[in-house]
């Protein structure tokens, strides 16, 4: 069931995904990619391994508020303007921290999935108090502003997102799901239909438009960050990434990793982008482990700073 927060006048969709009286988690998912895109498979795996598991909308994508249209441009461009188009990046991590008050989390887990874990990143800077773990997968480093993201993406791979044309009918969402999951997996892993149905049956209900809104895509792609690096992370961070990511280079794990203390990277052969069912076990696995490191941290005091 779809639940509400707000961060003032934008309204942010949540869903509890199961797992009560488990350990906090909060789910953040990528670029114009709604909460359902989430794998139930994944999900059951972090339940199993004791997480109360919820996933949100950011806003502009999903259920969550979008914003009026403006001429940005494309994604690409919109990620290289040196202003931004409509809201921060710091406005995505007080979104975030919304869901955690709606819900009545003090502080959670928090798991972000390419640009998810962009937004994470930003938010354990920007809400230390509010971030018992960080973990990041297939994320570039938040500090990294215009031209310095070059170096992270793979540019053969973006052309084959502009050629993504498929009708607005149910078969034609199935089809446009397939494509865009094709190109982010590792090279030559077999996608089809079974793979991402789920996503596409679960926006139809809700009336979702998925990754058509281009506009909504630069909104996003396009925030600019004016809060402090990666150094000031104080929350035990996981780093994973695909050794064979289509769309961004291992080095953007790396870096992460390097810049963040005490952080662990995992990388993993033979997985792209996409959350594949060969890693849900092995990033729950993860996970847990990262949660069980937080546990024996000492907890920072939430009484606000005077």
């Amino acid at each position: 069931m779809t639940r509400f927060a707000h961060n003032g006048e934008i309204e942010i969709a949540f869903e509890d995904l199961g797992g009560a009286g488990g350990d906090p988690l909060l789910l953040v998912m990528g670029l114009g990619a709604s909460r359902f895109w989430w794998p139930e498979g994944l999900v059951a795996e972090l339940i199993g391994r004791g997480f109360h598991v919820v996933a949100y909308d950011q806003r502009d994508a999903g259920e969550s508020t979008h914003l009026p249209n403006r001429r940005v441009g494309s994604p690409f461009k919109a990620l290289l303007r040196r202003e931004a188009p409509a809201y921060s990046a710091e406005d995505l991590a007080d979104d975030a921290v919304a869901v955690l008050d709606a819900l009545g989390w003090e502080r959670a887990h928090v798991f972000g999935h390419s640009m998810g874990g962009l937004v994470a990143q930003r938010t354990a800077i920007r809400h230390p108090r509010r971030v018992l773990s960080l973990a990041t997968s297939s994320a570039v480093p938040s500090d990294v502003k215009g031209l310095r993201v070059l170096r992270y993406l793979r540019l053969a791979c973006l052309p084959r997102f502009t050629r993504l044309h498929y009708p607005e009918t149910p078969q034609g969402n199935l089809d446009l799901a397939v494509a865009l999951a094709r190109i982010l997996v590792a090279p030559g892993q077999h996608i089809d239909e079974r793979d991402v149905r789920e996503f596409v049956d679960k926006e139809a209900a809700r009336q979702v438009a998925g990754f058509r809104d281009r506009e909504a895509q630069s909104r996003q792609i396009g925030t600019k960050w004016h809060g402090g690096p990666l150094s000031q992370i104080t929350a035990p961070t996981l780093v994973l990434h695909g050794e064979r990511d289509p769309l961004l280079r291992v080095a953007a794990a790396r870096d992460i990793a390097a810049a963040v203390p005490g952080a662990r990277l995992r990388t993993l052969s033979g997985v792209g982008h996409f959350l594949a069912r060969d890693v849900w076990a092995t990033y729950a696995d993860e996970l847990r482990a990262l949660a069980d490191r937080a546990d024996k941290q000492p907890q920072i005091n939430l009484a606000p700073r005077g």
